[in-house]
């Protein structure tokens, strides 16, 4: 199938792109296009203006001073040049070397996918992301961020302009795992696990609607994380496999980050 017709813009400057999605209720902005392009063609988004970003210098930037700072379209495999250890783990997970070539860290986080390994990785991190309308700027916390799948806090008028990744702290250890039945496929089941101290972070992905943080049991967290999700199942595995893996990941995870800390 073909997209449904839409009127393009190019935007040269910042400022042009918000000007656009002001004026325009059901834009929406192209960067990397690896979610959105498949979307067009199959017609399940029908956007009235496509508001192309790539030209915007300001844009394609990554800046390290404290936290990492990842403007709107720097590209994944762009990204994992970086020294973030967080990003440097998940990218790897993240689709295939074609499409993370192309595909931007900021669009995977603004798309939401419950499946996708940047949100949970940036709620992991405690990052945010930063936002820009024709009114202004604001900085909305991951935990803020994602409301359900495929929806984000952002206002129509709203353009993601960076995403920001606090650095660890020193002693800290984290640790990712997934499970997909082929390299780049979405996973059945994601987790991962921070720990500095006596404090633990895990949060799990694919198996809820968005990337979520759970309370756990540090001495059964992958019984009491198991506990918490209703996965919904599918076609590819039943809600009590799924349950079963969020058990197994969320223990493997949170060893690990506790074998990395200190």
């Amino acid at each position: 199938m073909k997209p449904a017709p839409f009127e393009y813009v190019r935007p040269e400057s910042l400022d042009e792109a918000l000007a656009a999605l002001a004026q325009h209720d059901d834009a929406k902005v192209l960067a990397g296009g690896q979610s959105l392009v498949p979307a067009l063609n199959m017609r399940v988004l029908r956007p009235g203006l496509l508001v192309d970003v790539n030209r915007i210098a300001e844009l394609d930037g990554v800046t390290q001073n404290g936290a990492l700072r990842v403007g709107a379209t720097v590209r994944q495999a762009d990204a994992r040049l970086h020294a973030h250890p967080v990003l440097a783990a998940v990218l790897p997970h993240v689709g295939h070397t074609v499409t993370r070539n192309r595909g931007t860290v900021c669009g995977s986080i603004a798309h939401a996918d419950a499946a996708a390994e940047l949100p949970l990785a940036l709620l992991l991190c405690g990052g945010s992301a930063v936002v820009g309308s024709a009114h202004g700027r604001r900085e909305i916390s991951a935990d803020e961020l994602f409301l359900g799948p495929y929806t984000t806090a952002l206002t129509p008028d709203e353009l993601l302009v960076e995403t920001i990744w606090p650095p660890l702290a020193k002693g800290e250890g984290f640790a990712f795992e997934e499970l997909a039945q082929r390299g780049g496929d979405y996973a059945l089941c994601m987790a991962a696990a921070r720990v500095r101290g006596d404090e633990l972070r895990v949060i799990v992905g694919s198996v809820t609607p968005t990337p979520t943080a759970l309370e756990v049991d540090p001495e059964r967290p992958g019984e009491s994380a198991a506990a918490q999700v209703e996965p919904w199942g599918s076609i590819h595995a039943s809600p009590e496999y799924l349950r079963h893996l969020v058990r197994v990941l969320v223990d493997r995870v949170v060893a690990r980050a506790k074998e990395r800390a200190g």
